[in-house]
């Protein structure tokens, strides 16, 4: 993914930081918190929400702005006329991420109400699926770019790739229950490798090399 040394390129650096910056602070709140929301128990699920709404609304929040700096990034890269499948990529994988979040503010709303747990159980896995989808087209996007690139770079994306890979395939590995709150985890650590190389395309964006 070759990425133009002007002011355009930093845009892209800056853009991708800010949206690996934010996610990660979404995670940071959510995960020691008990937000992670995971639908295979539904209503412990509801009560932590319940119970603490403004960290929920937080790490939502940050996690909104975290996917949609990443759709800029694309729109950015796209704006150039280069590395049009990777930033299309990109763009999808935003606007995934968004869905997702957009579920997981339904689930909000409905922890209000006890009888909607139905409701919202079915809502939340459908921002599961959204999520991983979003996992999906981020990996999809990290292979197209690794193959723009050369030596060291080009060998880390494609790692990278495998390890996303990794990540959005362990749901369908977890049987209909869904994968528990501990194979969640690993499914997001798995896609930390994902996340390191465009930290690493970002970093080199914005210095402009």
């Amino acid at each position: 993914m070759t990425i133009d040394h002007n002011a355009p390129g930093r845009r892209f650096g800056v853009l991708v930081a800010a949206a690996l910056a934010l996610m990660l602070a979404s995670a940071a709140v959510a995960v020691p918190t008990g937000l992670a929301l995971n639908p295979s128990d539904i209503d412990a699920t509801l009560r932590a929400v319940a119970d603490r709404p403004g960290l929920h609304l937080l790490e939502l929040g940050f996690d909104v702005l975290g996917w949609l700096a990443l759709a800029m990034a694309g729109l950015v890269t796209a704006a150039q006329g280069r590395a049009l499948v990777p930033a299309g990529l990109l763009v999808l994988a935003g606007a995934a991420g968004l869905l997702h979040d957009a579920g997981n503010m339904a689930v909000t709303q409905l922890a209000a109400e006890p009888a909607a747990a139905p409701a919202a159980q079915a809502v939340l896995l459908t921002a599961k699926w959204t999520v991983n989808l979003a996992g999906l087209l981020w990996t999809a996007a990290t292979v197209s770019a690794a193959l723009g690139e050369r030596g060291r770079l080009r060998a880390a994306g494609l790692a990278a790739a495998v390890c996303g890979l990794a990540s959005v395939a362990l749901p369908w590995t977890t049987g209909t229950a869904g994968p528990s709150p501990a194979a969640e985890q690993l499914g997001y650590g798995l896609h930390l490798p994902v996340m390191a190389w465009w930290a690493a395309l970002a970093w080199r964006s914005a210095r402009g090399r």
